[in-house]
């Protein structure tokens, strides 16, 4: 069937640098590595945070993918996993294992499995990969939240992890960031309002600090807003602000 051709407004455009045109797609003489290259640029583009890989999972749960790898379910994972291995060796992706302990072996007894995951060889993909090779980085076996990170904690993660929820590594690199940008101390309490609240969220603590960043708690000498001699007409002016987006 031919195509119909592309559409004028495309909503969601896939970006590409300019070296895969220049330098690498002559380079690709594998039709199978081709399209898998081109896919795991589509669908990371669509995936959030810092660190953006697709699992084992994810690529086999694509029908349309596979369908066009082979004619049979093995057929198409041995020409996925041909592809993938054509694809790393060349340096467009990284490929990484990850041991997880999941339950099927001989007497209920636990047999261990490797969870695949695939990044894009660029400075986000190279730093997940170091992070994965010092042991940062655990699989689960649970579909919902199949990655955690496991690093020494500074009090801060310590924090997040017994109040919010389990750090993944999108929340690692969160959390990371926010610590360049904010005092300790306002992470800190920002995450103990939000669980006094019971608003247990990151997003949720983002905001806080975002709107103290804009004016409601704005020295950096590390004293407790509790301190300050305005410390109620802040957050009088936080009550305020945050009334005003629950009636957006």
């Amino acid at each position: 069937m031919p195509f119909d051709g592309f559409a004028e407004n495309e909503k969601r455009p896939v970006r590409l640098p300019e070296t895969f045109f220049r330098d690498l797609l002559w380079q690709i003489d594998h039709l199978g590595e081709l399209r898998v290259t081109l896919y795991v640029f589509w669908r990371l583009e669509r995936k959030e945070g810092s660190f953006r890989c697709l699992r084992w999972a994810e690529f086999l749960a694509d029908a349309a993918l596979m369908g066009s790898l082979g004619r049979t379910a093995i057929e198409a994972q041995n020409a996925l996993e041909d592809a993938l291995a054509r694809a790393a060796q060349r340096g467009t992706l990284l490929v990484a294992h990850l041991p997880v302990e999941q339950v099927g072996g001989q007497n209920g007894a636990s047999a261990p499995a490797d969870e695949q995951l695939v990044f894009i060889n660029n400075a986000k993909g190279r730093a997940a990969m170091q992070s994965i090779q010092k042991g940062e980085w655990r699989a689960t076996g649970q579909e919902h939240d199949p990655l955690a990170v496991y690093v020494e904690r500074p009090n801060i993660y310590r924090l997040y992890e017994g109040n919010i929820g389990p750090l993944t590594p999108m929340l690692a690199e969160s959390l990371r960031d926010a610590e360049t940008l904010y005092p300790s101390e306002w992470i800190e309490d920002a995450i103990r309002i939000a669980v006094e609240r019971n608003k247990r969220s990151w997003r949720y603590v983002e905001a806080i600090l975002r709107r103290w960043q804009e004016g409601g708690r704005d020295d950096r000498t590390g004293k407790k807003e509790q301190d300050r001699p305005d410390a109620e007409q802040a957050r009088q002016r936080y009550a305020r602000w945050e009334q005003r987006r629950s009636d957006k």
